[in-house]
């Protein structure tokens, strides 16, 4: 079975294809450049690179978010129109719990992060099973740093703190975590799309009609669009 990893729901932009047990190509930047111009070419070269015709896939599979607003739509929009076109399943994974793997077999939790701006972050709390994988311990959320921190006080192990935003928040979560509190590596920062890829293999596909992607919250203008109608 021949996959196409898309992610784009941040700066990191992601693709890459796997077969079976093989990572057969991946392509990763990490630029604030332009998704919408920039993935389709990454995709035709991954593909040409790799003898692949797109006929040849069996899946496709994207960060469905959280994230960048439009980051995530550039992802899930050409996600579903390669599936809707080539008539193959589609799948979501979570752009939070795609981070979290480059955190496998870390003795502890996992808490990759992506930052939401005003002290907020967008995370989840995952851990590495030997037999099973990657294993979400609590649900994607959007939080307040120093709240969360509070939160994971509670659990008994390491935790292992991840992502390319971890530089803005590493301060505060250290002064309520202390030595619970472990930082990745800037090697580690970077969500992988051949990660992606291996954990959507594992997920039932979903209808490209219904996709949407998980912004988790609404974005800025959705939610100044609902508070005008609901003063009038």
């Amino acid at each position: 079975m021949k996959m196409l990893a898309i992610d784009t729901s941040n700066f990191v932009m992601g693709v890459a294809v796997v077969e079976e047990n093989k990572v057969i190509g991946e392509i990763i930047t990490n630029l604030k450049k332009n998704h919408s111009v920039r993935v389709m070419n990454a995709v035709e070269s991954l593909l040409k690179d790799c003898d692949i015709a797109p006929s040849e896939l069996d899946r496709i599979v994207v960060a469905h978010g959280p994230g960048s607003y439009t980051g995530v739509r550039i992802g899930v929009t050409i996600a579903k129109t390669l599936a809707w076109t080539l008539n193959i399943p589609l799948i979501g994974v979570s752009s939070l719990e795609a981070l979290a793997a480059n955190g496998r077999y870390f003795d502890g939790y996992i808490a990759p992060l992506f930052d939401a701006r005003r002290q907020q972050l967008y995370t989840g709390l995952y851990e590495w099973n030997n037999e099973r994988g990657l294993v979400e311990v609590e649900s994607d959320r959007l939080v307040i740093n120093k709240d969360w921190a509070e939160h994971l006080k509670s659990y008994n192990k390491p935790i292992l703190f991840i992502g390319n935003d971890l530089p803005m928040h590493e301060e505060a979560l250290k002064e309520v975590l202390g030595e619970q509190a472990v930082f990745a590596h800037v090697q580690q920062f970077n969500p992988r799309p051949s990660e992606l890829a291996f954990l959507g293999m594992k997920k039932e596909p979903q209808s490209v009609h219904t996709f949407v992607p998980n912004y988790i919250r609404l974005a800025e203008a959705e939610a100044n669009w609902l508070a005008s109608q609901q003063k009038g």
